[in-house]
């Protein structure tokens, strides 16, 4: 048996020939014999040699010079095969504009390093400093363009850990992103943010990206005023957080579970979450690698405050107040929430000149920032 010679289908086809060849999915020994064949049918005089068509293929002769003309019994036969004349069949096939653009990518895809996922990192953090400090009123677009640009990059990267490190980043993106849309009183781009979010976080190998998005996808549900969903939700997730979740984490989902209980009016089971949330509050900031979560004491009596409010607990004025004293004054969304959570606590406590004040400087806040979310809270005061 001769051997058979196949054609390269990862490299671009060099001629329309060869792309011709390809479509039939022959081996360049079958469509030899074919030829032949179709010769004797159709009483060409024609040949082609397994070393011509070689040659004809890559439109060069040997050595690499020019290809000469080509007998004009063998351009006959190839014409009458394809139906195409000899210059169409030798010249360079059309370019395949997808195809190309799938190369490309691929390749770009293939280089990012370690310096290229830093300077993404660094990126995310710059977006999150403009985020708390201006709103998504300036930041949404800008992590929607973000959000865009890895997905191409993490779309075309092959299994390894540059592709899990650029879940990361794009889990965090559209996580932030859900955030965002749901300050904005965008419940339903909201949503498919964290779906997006959860899809990432499934290919970064870490559980606790998937647990955390998730949990912050009950927020939306909380929103809608499906507060038993959102309940069950975050039950779950604390389910799934054992001890090798980050600490920091287990502790921010223990105050989440707290403000969901608290708007389904269980307050102490509520405050019982929060006292969970205090006692695994860690001392040391979250490990690198582990999901993005801001809390601090300061941040979890902001959270305990908002759900004493809720239920109008007469010590929710001096939790809130004091949460709003220690607050870092670049954390304008936080402030904005907190100063409405004040508010209703001022009006259950029957101050009305402080109310008046506080509503005041709230509105001024969620206006400047964008926030739909605060400003209908405080439209029913």
């Amino acid at each position: 048996m001769h051997e058979r010679t196949g054609v390269d289908t990862v490299r671009p086809p060099r001629t329309v020939l060869e792309q011709k060849i390809r479509e039939r999915r022959q081996t360049l020994e079958e469509f030899t014999e074919y030829a032949e064949r179709f010769a004797r049918e159709h009483d060409e005089p024609g040949t082609l040699s397994l070393r011509h068509l070689q040659r004809l293929i890559t439109g060069r002769g040997p050595n690499g010079q020019p290809l000469g003309p080509v007998r004009a019994v063998t351009a006959r036969l190839l014409e009458r095969i394809f139906g195409l004349s000899i210059d169409e069949l030798l010249s360079p096939p059309p370019c395949d504009d997808e195809t190309s653009e799938l190369r490309q990518m691929l390749d770009v895809s293939r280089r990012i390093d370690g310096t290229l996922l830093g300077l993404l990192r660094g990126q995310l953090d710059s977006i999150r400093r403009v985020d708390r400090q201006l709103g998504a009123v300036v930041a949404y677009e800008e992590v929607g363009a973000k959000a865009s640009q890895v997905e191409k990059l993490f779309t075309h990267s092959l299994p390894g850990n540059t592709r899990q490190q650029l879940a990361v980043i794009l889990t965090e993106l559209h996580t932030l992103a859900g955030w965002q849309a749901l300050d904005l009183g965008k419940t339903q781009r909201s949503w498919q943010h964290y779906e997006r979010a959860k899809q990432g976080a499934r290919e970064t190998g870490s559980e606790s990206y998937e647990i955390h998005t998730a949990a912050e996808q009950a927020f939306v549900l909380l929103d809608l005023g499906e507060t038993t969903k959102a309940v069950r939700l975050l039950h779950a997730m604390r389910g799934r957080a054992n001890s090798e979740c980050p600490q920091l984490l287990r502790s921010w989902l223990a105050a989440a579970y707290g403000e969901a209980l608290a708007a389904r009016h269980q307050p102490s089971e509520s405050l019982r979450a929060f006292d969970d949330a205090a006692e695994l509050l860690p001392v040391e900031p979250s490990a690198p690698g582990s999901p993005y979560v801001v809390l601090s004491s300061v941040h979890l009596d902001r959270w305990r405050g908002h759900a004493l409010a809720s239920f109008a607990d007469p010590t929710a004025v001096g939790v809130l107040s004091r949460a709003l004293g220690e607050l870092d004054p670049s954390f304008t969304r936080a402030e904005t929430a907190l100063r409405v959570d004040l508010a209703t606590a001022l009006r259950s406590a029957g101050e009305d000149k402080a109310l008046r004040a506080e509503v005041d400087q709230a509105k001024r806040l969620a206006v400047t920032i964008g926030s739909v979310r605060q400003q209908r809270r405080l439209a029913l005061m």
